[in-house]
């Protein structure tokens, strides 16, 4: 694979994996949307399908990692670090762009949600709707969540430990069962696998936190939803935003350590 064939690759990969994914949060999020309330179940399956979307549509250019950690546990797995920026790089273009054309393809929902009073408060909003509870979230305005994660309860070290522990077992599955026959990215049978591992780390660890596992896939998000001009957006939790960027990275580390100890 050229350089620049990796870095296309990963651009268009990552770039379709947040427009599906966040386009499912934003789906279930927004006020006129259809599926509004559709709860954790369409969230896990939505990222879960817009995984497997994204590695079919990216594996023939660059291997499908759309995501720094993949990407570093397969530099520590192999030794090559020799493409490791290139990778990064079109990861976090990618998310960029995905995020951008979530709030393109939803322009009409965040503006009707966030002139809302019910969910960004002020005057005449109703007590009952918990106070705008969206909007009280500190650091975190109403619709950051459809861009980047979040912990339900904030406690660093809970929340650092269950983005690590996630990371692990996705990357562990990504190297026992996913990589294509040279080892360098998804194949065929491991996108399925894959995206299937993604759904099952939503519904049984993404509670805590909301499961980034993927550094770029926040990161890349956040900085779009600071970036973005929206009405009364609030703030991107900038305070947090490290956990979801080095608890993924550790995990990987950790999972491919494991796998050269246990598999090599």
């Amino acid at each position: 694979m050229s350089s620049s064939d990796i870095f296309i690759g990963e651009t268009i990969g990552t770039a379709l994996l947040i427009l599906l994914g966040g386009g499912v949060c934003a789906a279930v999020t927004l006020k006129f949307s259809k599926a509004r309330n559709a709860g954790w179940l369409a969230i896990t399956f939505g990222w879960g399908f817009a995984v497997l979307t994204a590695v079919y549509t990216s594996a023939p250019l660059s291997g499908a990692h759309l995501n720094p950690a993949v990407t570093l546990a397969l530099a520590i797995k192999t030794g090559d670090w020799s493409n490791l920026p290139i990778y990064w790089a079109g990861q976090l273009l990618g998310a960029m762009i995905g995020a951008t054309l979530v709030w393109v393809a939803y322009a009409g929902q965040f503006q009707a949600h966030l002139t809302d009073k019910e969910i960004v408060g002020g005057p005449g909003a109703q007590a009952t709707t918990a106070k705008a509870v969206e909007a009280q979230e500190k650091g975190a305005g109403p619709v950051l969540g459809i861009f980047s994660t979040g912990p339900e309860i904030r406690h660093t070290v809970q929340n650092l430990a269950t983005e690590i522990i996630g990371t692990i077992v996705l990357v562990l599955a990504v190297l026992t069962q996913g990589l294509n026959d040279k080892g360098n990215g998804l194949g065929t049978l491991g996108a399925l696998i894959t995206s299937l591992v993604v759904v099952s780390i939503g519904l049984s660890l993404g509670g805590p936190t909301g499961y980034a596992i993927n550094p770029a896939r926040d990161l890349g998000p956040r900085i779009v939803h600071a970036l973005l001009p929206l009405p009364n957006k609030g703030g991107s939790d900038w305070r947090y935003a490290w956990i979801p960027v080095v608890g993924p990275l550790v995990g990987a580390a950790i999972a491919a350590g494991i796998y050269n100890v246990a598999f090599a």
